[in-house]
C-alpha cells in the first residue's frame, strides 16, 4: 500500500529550504585519468521560500535552473548541501518529498504520445494510489477549470498547449502543497499562456499552493511572482521582493536586475538602450 505522505507534513515556517545547495557534473574517469571537475550547474544556493509563496527564477539558458529544480524534485542528487522540503530532507526522505511537491519539466517526453490524454493521467494516477472516484472528479475538475477538451484523442495529436495543460493536470493530480514548474508557458499562444498564469494564481491564492517557477517571460514574473531571483552560473543573484515596488515600475526593476545580474554583455542591447533612456529623463 502506497502511504500518502503528503497529508502529514511537518510543521515548517520555510515549505522550500536550501542549505549550501551545489551540484556539479563529472566527467566519467574512462574519458580521463580521473573524475575531474568539468562543470558547476548549482553552487552554493540557499533560499527561503513560505507557504503560498510564488518565487520565480530568472537566468539564460545552462544557469542551472533546471537543475536546481530536478535536485528539489528528487531526480538527481546534489554534490553537497541540502534541501527540504514541506520539512522533508530531499536526500534522506525522498519518498515523502515526492508526495509533496508536482513537478512539471516543461518538456513533451513527459507524456505516453500513444495513450489517450486520459489515459496517460490515469497511468501516472496509479503511483499515488488515487482512488478511482476520486481521480474522475479531480480529472474533471482540472480539466474543465485549465479548459482542456480531447482526453480521448491521442496525445500525438494535441497541439503544444494541450500538452502542456495535460501535463499541468499530471502534477496537480495528487494535489500536491508545492509545484516546481519549469516553463510552463513555453512556446504557447497568447490566450493558453493567460489561462495557465491566471490558473497558477489561484492556485497560490486561494489553494495556499507553493509554486516554485522557472521562466524565461519577464513579463509572467512581473504578473505572478511575490519574488523573483535571478540565477547565473549556478548561483542566485539578488531577490526583488515585487510587492515593494510600485506596479507600474515593475517591469522597469526587474528587466534592469536581469540585465545587470544574468552577465549580459551584448552591445546596443536592451540594457544599453534603458540605460540611455534613463539618463535623457
Amino acid at each position: 500500500m502506497v502511504k500518502l505522505y503528503h497529508k502529514f507534513k511537518k510543521m515548517t515556517k520555510n515549505i522550500i529550504e536550501t542549505e549550501n545547495l551545489t551540484k556539479y557534473f563529472f566527467c566519467s574517469s574512462f574519458l580521463r585519468n580521473s573524475n575531474e571537475k568539468i562543470s558547476v550547474a548549482v553552487e552554493n544556493v540557499n533560499i527561503e521560500i513560505n507557504e503560498g509563496e510564488i518565487f520565480g527564477i530568472l537566468g539564460l539558458n545552462g544557469a542551472g535552473k533546471t537543475t536546481f529544480l530536478k535536485i528539489l524534485s528528487t531526480l538527481i542528487l546534489p554534490t553537497k548541501g541540502n534541501a527540504y522540503i514541506n520539512g522533508y530532507n530531499i536526500i534522506k526522505e525522498s519518498e515523502k518529498v515526492k508526495f509533496s511537491i508536482g513537478f512539471h519539466s516543461g518538456e513533451e517526453r513527459g507524456l505516453y504520445w500513444r495513450l489517450t490524454g486520459r489515459e496517460n493521467l490515469y497511468f501516472f494516477a496509479t503511483f499515488y494510489n488515487i482512488g478511482l472516484k476520486e481521480l474522475k472528479n479531480r480529472i474533471e475538475k482540472l480539466s474543465e477549470v485549465l479548459q482542456l477538451n480531447g482526453l480521448d484523442k491521442n496525445v500525438y495529436l494535441y497541439s503544444s498547449g494541450m500538452k502542456q495543460k495535460l501535463s499541468i493536470i499530471r502534477t496537480l493530480l495528487h494535489n500536491p502543497d508545492v509545484l516546481l514548474l519549469d516553463e510552463p508557458t513555453k512556446s504557447l499562444d497568447f490566450e493558453t499562456a493567460y489561462e495557465i498564469r491566471k490558473f497558477l494564481k489561484e492556485l497560490s491564492k486561494n489553494d495556499g499552493k507553493t509554486i516554485l517557477l522557472v521562466t524565461h517571460n519577464l513579463k509572467e514574473a512581473e504578473e505572478l511572482c511575490d519574488r523573483v531571483t535571478i540565477m547565473e552560473k549556478g548561483k542566485f543573484s539578488k531577490i526583488v521582493n515585487m510587492k515593494e515596488i510600485e506596479k507600474e515600475k515593475r517591469k522597469e526593476v526587474l528587466e534592469k536586475v536581469f540585465l545587470e545580474n544574468a552577465n549580459i554583455k551584448m552591445e546596443n542591447s536592451k540594457y544599453e538602450i534603458l540605460k540611455q533612456n534613463q539618463k535623457s529623463k
